[in-house]
C-alpha cells in the first residue's frame, strides 16, 4: 500500500489548481504554483544528494518557502526535520547531528543561525528560495509505516528527543480535523498564525487546510491587531490558536471591533479558562472548541465534537479511530486502567500513536507500554468518554 503525506498538496492542486493555497503579505499561491515550487525544491534536495529516507532539516519562518521545502522534501520520500525557529545556533546543531540530517534548508530572517549551526554540525545548507527551473514528476511513493517527519520534543531533564512520526500518522490525522473535526472545504480560509514548524500549526492548520482544498493565510508574526487585520483583510473562516493567542484576539478585538468572517475556532496547546472560552464565543459569535494532543500524537487526540455535544472546561473525547484513558500513574512497566473519574495519567492508542523516539529505544519503551503511550498528563474521563486534564507528571519546558 502506497501512503504519502505529499499527496495531500498533490491531489489539491489537481482538484484545486486555481484557488489559493496560501497568502502571504496579500500575495496568494495557487494550489498550482505551489505543488510546482514543492518539485522544484525536491529537484534542488536531490541534486545536492537527498533521496528517498534522508532527512532534510527546514529553518524557516512562516510564508511560502515552509510549504515549499516541506512537501518538496516528502516528494523526494525524505523526512523532514523541522527546526524551531527561536533555537540558538548550538541547539539547531545538536539537532541535525542528533538526526542525522544532511541538508538544513533555510532563508531569511532565519539564515544566519541556520548558517552557523550548518558550519557546527558539518551540514549542507541550502537556500529555500534557490530552486532549479526544472521539477521532479509525481511524488516517489512511501508506505503508511514509513517515517515522515521528525518532531524534536524538549522537557526539563535530557536532551530534547525526535519523535518518529509516519506517513500514515500525518495524513491521518490531517483528514479527520479537516473533515471531522472542523468541516472544512475549499472556500474556507485558515488563519495561519501558529509556527509551522510546531505540530498543531504544521498538521492542524497547513496539513489540515491543505488536505481540504482550502487556502492559509500565513502570519509571519502574531499580535492580536495583526492578526485581526489578516482576519478581517483574507476573510478568515477558521481560526486556530493557544489560549495565549486566543486573549490577545479577545483585547484587540474589544479595542477596535472588525468585520470578521468566522465559522469555526479551536484552541489547543494549554488549558483554556472558561470565562475566555466564552468571551471569545460571544464577541465573535462562534463556537471555540477544544482539543488536546501532543508531538506523538501527530498531534490530534481528541476535540469537543459535535457528535458527542460540548462539554466546556474539557478536551473533547478521542476522535474517530483513537483511544483515551486514565492509568494508574504510579506504575511505570504496565497499564492499569482506572474507573471513570477516577486521576490517573491520560494514557492513548490509535492510529495517531508515533513509532517512537528517534535512538532512543529507553525512552520509547518507557513511553509505548501494553499498546498505549503514556502522555506524562493526569487527567479524569467521565462516563460519556470526556477527558480533562488536571496535571503534569513532571514539569514541561514551554518555549
Amino acid at each position: 500500500m502506497s501512503l504519502s503525506l505529499a499527496s495531500i498538496l498533490a491531489e489539491s492542486a489537481v482538484r484545486h489548481p486555481d484557488r489559493p493555497a496560501v497568502v502571504f503579505a496579500g500575495t496568494a499561491t495557487s494550489y498550482r504554483t505551489l505543488w510546482l515550487e514543492a518539485r522544484r525544491c525536491a529537484a534542488a534536495f536531490a541534486a545536492a544528494g537527498a533521496g528517498p529516507g534522508d532527512r532534510i532539516a527546514i529553518m524557516l519562518a512562516n510564508g511560502p518557502d515552509f510549504p515549499r521545502a516541506y512537501y518538496g522534501a516528502l516528494a523526494l520520500g525524505s523526512i523532514v526535520v523541522p527546526v524551531h525557529a527561536l533555537l540558538t545556533p548550538d541547539e539547531v546543531a545538536y539537532v541535525l547531528r542528533d538526526s542525522g540530517a544532511g541538508l538544513l534548508v533555510s532563508a531569511p530572517p532565519l539564515s544566519d543561525t541556520a548558517a552557523a549551526a550548518a558550519r557546527m554540525a558539518g551540514v549542507t545548507l541550502l537556500d529555500a528560495r534557490d530552486a532549479p527551473a526544472d521539477a521532479i514528476g509525481a511524488a516517489i511513493p512511501r508506505k503508511p509505516d514509513d517515517d515522515a517527519v521528525i518532531l524534536y520534543t524538549s522537557g526539563t531533564t535530557g536532551a530534547p528527543k525526535g519523535a518518529l512520526l509516519t506517513h500514515g500518522n500525518l495524513a491521518w490525522n490531517a483528514t479527520i480535523t479537516a473533515f471531522e473535526l472542523l468541516d472544512a472545504r475549499p472556500e474556507d480560509v485558515f488563519l495561519g498564525a501558529l509556527p509551522l514548524f510546531h505540530s498543531f500549526g504544521q498538521s492542524v492548520v497547513m496539513n489540515a487546510a491543505f488536505r481540504a482544498g482550502a487556502c492559509v493565510a500565513l502570519m509571519e508574526r502574531f499580535s492580536g491587531d495583526a492578526a485581526l487585520h489578516v482576519m478581517e483583510k483574507e476573510r478568515v473562516t477558521v481560526y486556530e490558536g493557544v489560549p495565549t493567542m486566543t486573549i490577545a484576539l479577545i483585547e484587540a478585538y474589544k479595542k477596535q471591533p472588525r468585520a470578521i468572517a468566522l465559522k469555526t475556532a479551536m484552541s489547543g496547546g494549554a488549558s483554556l479558562p472558561l470565562a475566555v472560552l466564552e468571551e471569545f464565543e460571544c464577541l465573535f459569535g462562534v463556537p471555540l472548541y477544544e482539543g488536546y494532543g501532543l508531538s506523538e500524537t501527530s498531534p490530534v487526540a481528541s476535540f469537543n465534537q459535535e457528535c458527542f455535544g460540548r462539554k466546556p472546561g474539557t478536551v473533547g473525547c478521542g476522535i474517530w479511530g483513537v483511544d483515551l484513558a486514565v492509568a494508574r500513574a504510579d506504575l511505570e512497566d504496565r497499564i492499569e486502567l482506572l474507573a471513570d473519574g477516577e486521576l490517573g495519567e491520560i494514557v492513548i492508542r490509535g492510529h495517531n500513536i508515533f513509532k517512537g523516539y528517534l535512538n532512543r529505544p529507553e525512552a520509547t519503551a518507557a513511553a509505548l507500554v501494553d499498546g498505549w503511550f503514556r502522555t506524562g498528563d493526569l487527567g479524569t474521563k467521565d462516563a460519556e468518554g470526556f477527558i480533562t486534564i488536571v496535571d503534569r507528571k513532571k514539569d514541561l519546558i514551554i518555549r
